[in-house]
């Protein structure tokens, strides 16, 4: 399933009548230029879930990506190419498959 699908059916699932009005995810872009992704993890399946720093750098200086948790908030951010990236970090630190 595309990452993206997977994605929305996710945070449909989270979806409780309560949890979508004070928690769930954001997506913003950063100046690097990049992105920033945000997931609140309180109330979720993922909840109380940790992960420790990964980084991903590659050869140019907008090609990078990382991701982590921190005060049960997923959070990540990459270069202005690397959405699908950090989508795709947070499916498979939920899922627990590559």
């Amino acid at each position: 399933m595309d990452v993206l699908d997977w994605f929305a059916r996710w945070y449909a699932a989270q979806c409780d009548g309560d949890w979508e009005h004070g928690f769930g995810p954001s997506i913003s872009t950063i100046d690097n230029p990049g992105w920033s992704l945000k997931i609140d993890l309180v109330g979720t399946d993922c909840d109380g879930r940790t992960l420790d720093r990964i980084t991903h750098n590659y050869e140019h200086e907008n090609d990078w990506w990382t991701c982590w948790t921190e005060g049960n908030v997923f959070r990540g951010a990459g270069g202005p190419l690397h959405l699908r990236s950090l989508l795709e970090a947070f499916r498979e630190w939920a899922t627990g498959t590559p």
